[in-house]
């Protein structure tokens, strides 16, 4: 592989923020690529600044270039301004450490983390040099890999990519290393064919071109396997331990600002709050916590290593790590010898938080605050699984005013399953209580309302939900806009075309696809970034694709439906789903499954798995750590849509 190194610089005078393309940076590998190495390039279909901190990418890139039989790179989206240079000048696609043509590697593998990035996909193959369709692909092109959440419905993108991991990847990546490294020394048999059928049959692994969608009608009746020895269902893969994985151990450090530009150390995988909204919280389970030596290991070499003075401690809802409190305190006093060392928490549930992780954390430099409510009345976090209540979220925001924060943020969800307009307006009602709190303690305190369009995913819940239009998600936007006016807190909200094209993207099946290739070819790139989202292009795609979005955005889905990604396992029963979904109707909460009996969700007992905690003992307080049964009477709320309460359960 030669590097394209002297086309490409020639380049970069010409575009914003060049460093974007150049690599070099501290921690970053110059893989030893040798005929018996499969070539992985790792691929984040977005900006270099979204990209380098993913995690999960860093990850694979450091297990892969630790094995003797892998080398792996990567690349990242071009802006627009460097796409038409390339574009322009001939140069494809190229990897920002050795600057390597993509079309070069063996396997280009796709970092899903967002729907909207979709078209970003298609546009990385095309510039790459690599077919953007699976079927125009031959046997001396890469294999199109993807993986991230968003896999969990991978249909969508099933015309485009070769084989999607389900699941983590830690694993994964070396099977499939084996197995492609495997079918090249017997000299490739059955062509790109026979390795897209071994590659079906690894644990964790969707192959597309093994599976047939059937319809019946404009209705999806199954998607079924082509051939033998396929299954029928993929189950996702997981890892079991935690600890056997600490990776990154060599963070990469940008030689740019980046988002989260910290030390970042993962403390656990996993979530059992049971957020019925929640996508990431359902398709990650169980609980695996890294134990609290392995972090404070990772934490100590981490900040030695890159110099960072800031680390994020990092996880679905980090303030539930066991022993959270004791690992701040030693993070920050371990620092005070060589230097002030910041801790944040990106991810706080308001009723773990407390005045003493308050305290230690601004021992150091105060980092910014979020907590996510979700929701504006105790009813509507009921429905939605998030069991705090309003003294929660004052005793929260009250320890952090108290410990000198002048502002914190609030996020909320609109347009969730039984909302009314009074649930609407409590968001409005909780901010300006949090504010009268904060000027208890400081004049100029304030608060920041971020308000986004609830969109219902896959494999959770409320996935038979149909999400709201764009029109009624402006309308409930204005109503807090309107209510929180002179009151001391900035709203900020999420575009609700936005959110209608990623219910598009979502929640579709294979007829999706012409339409993202449609939006690609008219120029919808980075669709992710307000500038450049564009609705019309969507809508102009479904209806030259005969389709109608309401069908697939707003619809409220029949009980006993196939949904597109029915044969994907996340290791969640479809009647646990169904029967959570109706408790939503019901307002009835549901406490934490770990400190509480099970309750047969299908992780544990059909993966034989265990939630792994680092200190077993229920964390004190909380409305969802008591164990005690939250709910509130039976009766299904008067604001349930019609048609949302059949009393017979899916299929399983």
């Amino acid at each position: 592989m030669s590097s394209l190194w002297p086309r490409i610089e020639p380049l970069l005078a010409r575009v914003a923020k060049p460093a974007r393309y150049i690599g070099m940076e501290r921690g970053a590998l110059r893989p030893d690529h040798h005929p018996g190495a499969v070539a992985w390039l790792l691929v984040y279909p977005d900006t270099y600044e979204i990209g380098l901190p993913n995690q999960g990418l860093q990850i694979l890139y450091e297990i892969l270039n630790e094995r003797d039989d892998a080398v792996a790179e990567r690349a990242y989206a071009p802006w627009v301004d460097m796409e038409a240079e390339m574009r322009a000048a001939g140069v494809p696609l190229f990897s920002v450490d050795g600057h390597r043509p993509a079309a070069s590697f063996d396997v280009v593998a796709f970092n899903l983390s967002a729907e909207l990035v979709y078209t970003n996909v298609l546009n990385c193959l095309d510039l790459g040099g690599v077919p953007v369709r699976a079927e125009a692909r031959g046997d001396d092109d890469p294999l199109v890999l993807a993986g991230g959440h968003c896999s969990f419905n991978p249909e969508p993108l099933a015309a485009f990519v070769d084989a999607f991991v389900i699941g983590d990847g830690e694993e994964a990546v070396g099977r499939i290393t084996e197995l492609l490294a495997d079918w090249r020394a017997r000299g490739r048999p059955g062509g790109r064919a026979g390795v897209l059928g071994a590659l079906a049959e690894v644990p964790g692994v969707y192959v597309p071109s093994c599976y047939e969608a059937v319809y019946d009608g404009g209705r999806l009746v199954e998607v079924r396997p082509r051939r033998p020895g396929v299954p029928e269902r993929v189950e996702k893969a997981t890892i079991a331990d935690l600890a056997a994985w600490p990776y990154p151990r060599r963070q990469l450090v940008p030689l740019i600002e980046v988002v989260h530009d910290r030390l970042n150390v993962e403390v656990f995988r996993g979530c059992t709050r049971g957020c019925r909204f929640c996508q990431a919280g359902m398709i990650t389970r169980p609980v695996r916590e890294r134990p609290a030596e392995q972090v404070r290991a990772m934490i100590a070499e981490g900040l030695a290593r890159t110099g960072y003075e800031e680390v994020a401690l990092t996880s679905l809802s980090t303030a539930d790590y066991s022993g959270i409190e004791g690992l701040v305190g030693d993070v920050i006093a371990a620092g005070a010898d060589g230097g002030c060392v910041s801790v944040s928490l990106p991810s706080l549930r308001v009723d773990a938080f407390t005045v003493e992780v308050a305290s230690q954390i601004q021992r150091a430099r105060r980092t910014g605050l979020t907590f996510a409510p979700e929701a504006g009345t105790w009813r509507l976090r009921q429905v939605i699984n998030k069991l705090v209540t309003e003294a929660d979220l004052y005793a929260a925001v009250e320890a952090a005013y108290s410990q000198g924060w002048r502002r914190v943020k609030l996020y909320f969800l609109t347009g969730l399953p039984t909302e009314t307009d009074e649930d609407t307006l409590g968001i409005a009602e909780l901010a300006r209580q949090v504010v009268a709190i904060g000027r208890r303690y400081h004049r100029s305190a304030a608060a920041t309302v971020s308000l986004g369009g609830f969109v219902p995913k896959p494999h959770t819940p409320f996935q038979w939900f149909g999400q709201a239009s764009v029109a009624e998600l402006g309308r409930r936007i204005g109503l807090v806009r309107e209510a929180l006016h002179r009151s001391g807190a900035q709203l900020r909200w999420h575009d609700p075309a936005a959110s209608f094209a990623e219910g598009i993207a979502s929640r579709g099946d294979r007829r999706i696809g012409p339409v993202i290739e449609r939006v690609w070819r008219a120029g919808g790139t980075f669709q992710e970034w307000s500038e450049r989202f564009d609705l019309g292009l969507w809508l102009q795609a479904m209806a030259d694709e005969g389709l109608d979005p309401d069908w697939y955005v707003t619809r409220h889905r029949e009980p006993d439906e196939t949904l597109p990604w029915d044969h994907i396992g996340a290791g969640l029963h479809k009647e646990f789903l169904w029967q959570d979904f109706q408790a939503a109707l019901a307002a009835h909460g549901l406490p934490d499954c770990r400190w509480t009996p099970c309750y047969d969700c299908g992780v544990c007992t059909g993966y034989a798995l265990e939630h792994v905690v680092a200190s077993p003992v229920p964390p004190a307080g909380g409305s969802q750590g008591t164990g005690q049964d939250l709910s509130r009477g039976g009766e299904r709320p008067a604001a349930v849509p019609v048609g949302l309460g059949p009393t017979r359960s899916p299929a399983a």
